[in-house]
């Protein structure tokens, strides 16, 4: 989390140094520690595994944690328990950390991705690692930048969507499951003003607040009323006739803000993180996350 005046603060396991605390990564936290270095941040991204990444208010993009794929971008592969900034001097409005590997979106629009990138992840049209910021190829400009587990998506500056990488549950979106190492075009022509990522899925909200998603499905995840197998491989629109302004795709499950700030979730609920009060029950739907 960011402080309002911008420092950086993060929680939990540490095995990697992903907290950024400069201390030994076998001390987990149960409370905010300070990330060491003073720096000032604009923006922060925690990977779903071992490494997190964050702007400075001046755009320079800085990473810490695991390193075994490159994915701190830093040239080298050598862990970090304290934050080390992303070669090549390139300034960014946005970041976003995947699974070994992390993204960022420069000023003028322009998407680099760095780390892993065995499924193309990177969108370089390679599937070379990288340890510091490859350009994802298409030359398109981009209004935001998402990364999944293994797969990255951008809108552009029209709204329109692509996404890359691993395609095994149709997570791109474009009608198919075979990989793609730059973007393709998610199918359907939806304009959309959000996008966010998950582990095999992924999920959108339209100029005009409806939510669709698309990928993998045995949970309910993409919220049409469906746990489908197989998955679906092009935008389906999430059930009800709710309008919202922003969507997070987790692991199995998915969450969106609707225009009035009020939070629904769908999908899997093994753990209680839809919210509703229950954890028995996996909801293909959105379900209200309850008041505190």
């Amino acid at each position: 989390g960011l402080t309002t005046g911008g420092a950086a603060y993060c929680w939990g396991a540490n095995p990697y140094g992903q907290l950024g605390d400069g201390t030994p990564s076998t001390f987990a936290r149960s409370s905010p520690v300070a990330v060491s270095g003073g720096l000032v941040f604009q923006a922060i991204s925690a990977s779903m595994y071992y490494s997190t990444c964050a702007l400075t208010t001046g755009g320079a993009a800085y990473c810490w944690g695991d390193n075994v794929a490159g994915q701190l971008g830093d040239g080298s592969m050598s862990g970090r328990t304290s934050p080390v900034v992303v070669a090549g001097g390139l300034v960014f409005q946005a970041i976003s950390a995947g699974t070994t590997y992390a993204c960022g979106l420069t000023t003028g629009g322009a998407a680099y991705c760095w780390g892993n990138n065995s499924y193309g992840q990177l969108g370089d049209s390679t599937t070379s690692h990288r340890t510091s910021p490859a350009v994802v190829s298409g030359g398109l400009v981009f209004q935001s930048i998402s990364a999944g587990d293994h797969h990255g998506c951008g809108l552009t500056t029209g709204g329109a969507a692509y996404c890359w990488g691993y395609n095994n549950s149709g997570q791109l979106g474009d009608g198919t499951t075979g990989n793609r190492s730059s973007p393709v075009g998610v199918s359907g022509g939806l304009l959309f003003q959000a996008i966010g990522g998950g582990f095999s899925h992924t999920c959108g909200v339209t100029m005009g607040g409806a939510a669709h998603c698309w990928g993998y499905n045995n949970y309910g995840q993409l919220g049409d009323g469906t746990t489908s197998i197989p998955p679906h491989s092009s935008p389906v629109a999430v059930s009800g006739s709710l309008l919202f302004q922003a969507i997070n795709a987790g692991t199995w499950h998915t969450c969106a803000l609707t225009a009035g700030g009020a939070a629904y979730c769908w999908g899997s609920n093994n753990s209680g993180q839809l919210g509703d009060g229950t954890t028995t029950f996996n909801r293909s739907t959105p379900v209200a996350v309850l008041s505190p």
